[in-house]
C-alpha cells in the first residue's frame, strides 16, 4: 500500500468551506481522477484518508495537509496535477509526496498566521503587540460545548510582530499586517484568541473582522523560531543515496620486499 502526503490550500472565498465540504469535495475529486484508493472495512467502507490540524472555517490557508492510501502506486506528481484539475479554485493541491517517515501529525507543532486589521494603524498595532508579549498571562474566553471557557492565550504564542505592508494592499484606509507563530497546544490558541488578548490588553478593536490566513505549519525549531516544512523529511528520505567514496589506496609493499 502507498500513502501519498498532499498539502492544500484554502484562498478567496473558498476559506467559508467548512472542514466537511471540503472533505465531500475531496472525495468527488478523487473519484473523478479514478484515483485507486484503499478503503477501509465494514459495512460503510471510506476512503483511508486521513486529515491533519484543519484550519477553522473561515480562515484563508496556504498549509492544510492530509495523507491518503492507494492500493496502487502513483507519481505524487501526476496525482498532484490530477486532484487539483478535478477541485475547485480555491482549494488547491500544491505539493504531493511518498510518505517515507511516518508521524506526520508530530510534526505539525506549530503555525505562522497572517492578521490583516483593515482600520487598525501600525502605530497602534505596535502599542498592542508589545503590551501583549510583555504579559506574563493573557486570558481570554472562548464558548465551548460546555459554555465559556478560560484559559492562558500568551503561553502558546511563540512569535508575534506587526509586518510591513505590502503594496497591493486594496484600500486607501490604515491597515496594520500582524506575523503571528503559535505553538499547537491543549487547548488549542486560534488567531481569534490572540485578538481577544491584544483587547485585553490594549483595547485594540478593529472595526472590522480580521482577514486570517495561515501561511506554514510545521515542526517548530526553538533555536531559530521558525516553522519548518513538515514533508521535507519525506522528500529527503526519497532521495538516493550518495554513492560511497572510494576507501584509501593500498599500501604498497616497502621497498625490498618480494617473494623468498
Amino acid at each position: 500500500m502507498q500513502r501519498i502526503r498532499l498539502r492544500y490550500t484554502k484562498r478567496g472565498r473558498l476559506r467559508f468551506t467548512s472542514h466537511r465540504d471540503f472533505q465531500r469535495a475531496f472525495e468527488r475529486a478523487l473519484r473523478r481522477a479514478e484515483v485507486p484508493m484503499a478503503y477501509s472495512a465494514g459495512f460503510t467502507p471510506h476512503p483511508k484518508v486521513s486529515y491533519a490540524n484543519a484550519a477553522p472555517t473561515g480562515t484563508g490557508s496556504e498549509a492544510e495537509f492530509l495523507e491518503i492510501a492507494l492500493v496502487e502506486a502513483r507519481d505524487p506528481d501526476k496525482l498532484r496535477e490530477l486532484l487539483d484539475e478535478s477541485l475547485p479554485a480555491g482549494l488547491d493541491i500544491i505539493d504531493a509526496v511518498e510518505a517515507r517517515i511516518p508521524g506526520l501529525a508530530d510534526r505539525l507543532t506549530a503555525s505562522v498566521w497572517e492578521l490583516r486589521l483593515d482600520g487598525v494603524t501600525e502605530e497602534a498595532a505596535e502599542h498592542a503587540v508589545s503590551a501583549f508579549l510583555a504579559a506574563g498571562t493573557v486570558e481570554v474566553e472562548r464558548r465551548a460545548k460546555n459554555g465559556l471557557r478560560t484559559f492562558d492565550a500568551r503561553a502558546a504564542v511563540a512569535g508575534l510582530e506587526v509586518a510591513r505592508p505590502q503594496p497591493d494592499r486594496p484600500g486607501d484606509g490604515p491597515c496594520a499586517i500582524l506575523r503571528l507563530v503559535v505553538r499547537h497546544v491543549t487547548p488549542a490558541v486560534r488567531p481569534d484568541d490572540v485578538l481577544s488578548g491584544l483587547r485585553a490588553v490594549a483595547d485594540l478593536a478593529p472595526p472590522v473582522p480580521a482577514a486570517v490566513t495561515r501561511l506554514a505549519q510545521g515542526l517548530f525549531d526553538e533555536e531559530s523560531g521558525t516553522v519548518t516544512d513538515p514533508l521535507a523529511p519525506d522528500r529527503e528520505a526519497a532521495r538516493p543515496a550518495a554513492p560511497m567514496a572510494a576507501g584509501p589506496a593500498a599500501a604498497t609493499a616497502p621497498e625490498g620486499a618480494g617473494s623468498a
